[in-house]
């Protein structure tokens, strides 16, 4: 019998720290999931660890191997892949409190239909802490562009989404040179199809290393700016009000400005935005240009 969950993650040179990972999900109460790792082309010995963890048997792994093409780019390997009814990310660094896969499966038999994207839970430092704030008391479903401009959510969330919807939505674009388009892309064009069930429950312990993205967000901005421009064109359309629609704005000339895309205007589905923005824009550029990370 298929399961129901994919538990799936993204690995690039993370042999040192994956095992945590791993041993939580052994840990799990319910074994109804199977883990997909998508090695984003480590060359640490990540294949060879997690083919002795296969041999051992005590978790469901499907394992795939690719060229180094980002953090989006292993997203779009595992969505091309996972067949089960759920999925949820959970990062190298990552790993999950141990009833999650319990917890996750009968909250969706219990709440879950198809008039739901899927599930949105909280996030914990190693310590229990929860990152950012718990959700608010009582409140069954959000969009995740509610969640934080409405209801003021903060921090980071544990997202469990539909695979079916995350199938239907274009894949992440992959630019040449460029090994990062904003997650938030897909998750986007879901919150216009339906809302998130709100499980106010910790479902993933994060610990922030020194070479994760959270923590190099500048640095990626800088190396990424096609991916970046994209994903801003996209918040520009869907944004609910005109300060977000205007932060967007800000950060797409920002990015057009560092390819140097002198068609930025014509391209914006904003135009008027992006026009008042412009001078914040050059703003954020010289200090972007002016940062040693």
């Amino acid at each position: 019998m298929k399961p129901i969950l994919t538990v799936f993650t993204p690995s690039f040179n993370r042999a040192y720290i994956l095992h945590k990972c791993y041993e939580s999900l052994k840990r799990q109460t319910c074994k109804d999931f199977i883990w997909m790792i998508i090695d984003d082309g480590s060359t640490d010995g990540t294949r060879d660890l997690v083919k002795g963890w296969m041999e051992d048997g005590l978790v469901p792994i499907s394992y795939h191997y690719q060229k180094n093409l980002g953090m989006h780019g292993a997203h779009n390997a595992a969505y091309e892949r996972i067949e089960t009814e759920l999925n949820v990310c959970i990062d190298s660094d990552d790993y999950m409190s141990d009833d999650a896969v319990e917890r996750i499966i009968s909250f969706w038999k219990e709440h879950g239909n198809s008039g739901f994207a899927g599930i949105v839970g909280l996030d914990a430092a190693p310590s229990g802490d929860i990152i950012g704030t718990v959700m608010p008391m009582g409140l069954h479903h959000s969009t995740l562009i509610d969640l934080y401009s409405k209801y003021k959510v903060k921090g980071d969330k544990k997202l469990v989404y539909r695979t079916d919807l995350m199938k239907k939505t274009p894949p992440y674009p992959i630019f040449a040179g460029e090994t990062y388009c904003p997650l938030s892309y897909k998750y986007l064009l879901i919150d216009q199809m339906h809302p998130l069930l709100v499980m106010n429950e910790v479902l993933c312990h994060v610990e922030y290393l020194p070479d994760g993205s959270s923590l190099n967000m500048i640095k990626q901005y800088k190396k990424n700016p096609r991916g970046f421009a994209f994903f801003r064109k996209a918040g520009m359309k869907y944004s609910r009000n005109f300060k977000d629609r205007f932060r967007e704005s800000v950060h797409y000339v920002s990015s057009s400005l560092l390819i140097k895309n002198k068609r930025f205007l014509q391209e914006s589905p904003r135009k008027l935005t992006t026009l008042a923005a412009i001078p914040a824009g050059i703003g954020l550029f010289l200090f972007l240009k002016s940062s040693d990370r």
